[in-house]
């Protein structure tokens, strides 16, 4: 009996004892868990002074060093490399497989002038994170600087290959490092987004030559694209007047898009989908049409002059428009003689100033070679022609319908037109 009573008071103290350990951990955890918390607060206010408190209370936190160590770069006075370099250095030590970490770690030597270490750890960080785009950016900056082209070339190809919006950045980055666009085209990954992106930066650049190799790129690649990501090169193309290119680049745009663009018949019309049978692209040699208060633009099935579809323009009289919203570009040849020939009809145009189609040249709208009759009221089908000869500096021409202001007090707009079997050819 006295040896079972030893054995409970013993089974008793053992409970006890358990209970008590499992108390100071409970109140060592919410120690350390109300430690973190106020840390946390400290550290979400921002300020260095706040982040340094952070640490105090919670010294095992590397993203407080880490944060720390960019703060101080960005805003101290007269920030100590070699302190920052320590900070991050913490960082590291307390997180040893975070990449961005030991990027941050690569700037701050960047920042000593230790550029070994600094290249050291950028490298680290990429074998950590070999996908990551972030960090292959801040190598490929870093590679930039110390003048390692080849390297930094590569290393923006990972970037795009990851991430494809990053391309402006990128273009820029290698711009600034090499002039040779042909080792820039090496590093695009086969993607149609990137390939178009650098197509428009090299137009916003002004550089039509180097866009038009990125076009031959994407041709000889074979990517697929929708034919719209094509027009910001074609407008390209029209601004800076490469009337020639142009229309190469549309000619190769026709057989990869048959069911947007109407193949010409032996160029009898040199206008595309001058019957409207196609939906208007709204941009390259298709019809344009931009948005006006007070105007409506649709195709209309019913009633068409030719075929299926004719072009319906409503006016809601609210307004005396200088309407020229629906235009077409079309390339033609210097000292040429051309036929001209669209059909019209009107119902209840208002106004003494109708409706009526013109052809000028595209680079200078004063020289105008056809303006044809001002239609008002309403009147059925009726084919508006005229012959001209192009100037001997013409290329482009702007096929457009127009109405000019009007100078009588009656002069807001109200009405509809429609427009048909719009022709250009040469004679």
């Amino acid at each position: 009996m006295e040896l079972g009573g030893e054995n409970l008071r013993e089974a008793r103290w053992h409970s006890f004892a358990s209970r008590i350990l499992l108390l100071i951990s409970l109140l060592f955890f919410i120690y350390l868990a109300v430690r973190r918390a106020v840390a946390a607060a400290y550290f979400r206010k921002g300020a260095p002074n706040a982040v340094q408190t952070a640490i105090r209370w919670d010294p095992a936190n590397p993203e407080y060093y880490d944060a720390l160590g960019t703060l101080m770069h960005l805003y101290a006075d007269r920030p100590n490399p070699d302190e920052i370099v320590q900070l991050y250095q913490s960082a590291t030590r307390l997180s040893t497989q975070d990449a961005h970490f030991w990027a941050d770690l690569g700037a701050g030597y960047d920042w000593a002038g230790r550029s070994n270490d600094a290249l050291g750890a950028f490298q680290h960080a990429r074998r950590l994170f070999p996908n990551s785009p972030e960090i292959n950016w801040r190598l490929a900056n870093f590679y930039v600087r110390a003048g390692k082209t080849p390297e930094a070339l590569r290393t923006l190809g990972m970037v795009l290959q990851e991430d494809g919006s990053a391309g402006k950045r990128v273009f820029m980055l290698a711009t600034n490092a090499t002039r040779d666009r042909n080792a820039i085209l090496k590093i695009l990954p086969p993607q149609p987004l990137v390939f178009f992106d650098y197509l428009n930066f090299l137009i916003e650049k002004g550089d039509i030559a180097g866009a038009e190799e990125v076009w031959a790129r994407v041709l000889q690649l074979d990517l697929p694209f929708d034919i719209r990501e094509a027009f910001p090169y074609l407008d390209g193309l029209i601004q800076h007047a490469e009337v020639g290119q142009l229309s190469k680049v549309w000619s190769a745009l026709i057989p990869r898009f048959p069911a947007e663009v109407q193949r010409p018949v032996a160029n009898s019309n040199l206008v595309t989908n001058g019957g409207f049978e196609s939906d208007i692209l709204n941009g390259g040699l298709d019809w344009r049409v931009l948005p006006a208060e007070g105007a409506v633009v649709s195709r209309d099935s019913v009633g068409a002059f030719e075929g299926e579809h004719a072009l319906r323009i409503t006016f809601d009289g609210s307004r005396n428009i200088d309407y020229v919203h629906v235009f077409q570009y079309v390339p033609v040849q210097a000292r040429t003689r051309y036929r001209f020939s669209g059909h019209m009809r009107v119902q209840g145009i208002t106004t003494d100033s109708g409706i009526r189609f013109q052809v000028c040249d595209a680079y200078n709208l004063s020289n105008i070679f056809v303006s044809s009759e001002n239609l008002v009221g309403t009147s059925g089908w009726s084919e508006q022609h005229a012959e001209f000869t192009s100037s001997a500096d013409t290329r482009l021409l702007l096929v457009r319908v127009v109405r000019p202001v009007s100078a009588k007090l009656d002069s807001q707009i109200a009405g509809t037109l429609w427009i048909d079997d719009v022709r250009l050819a040469s004679e």
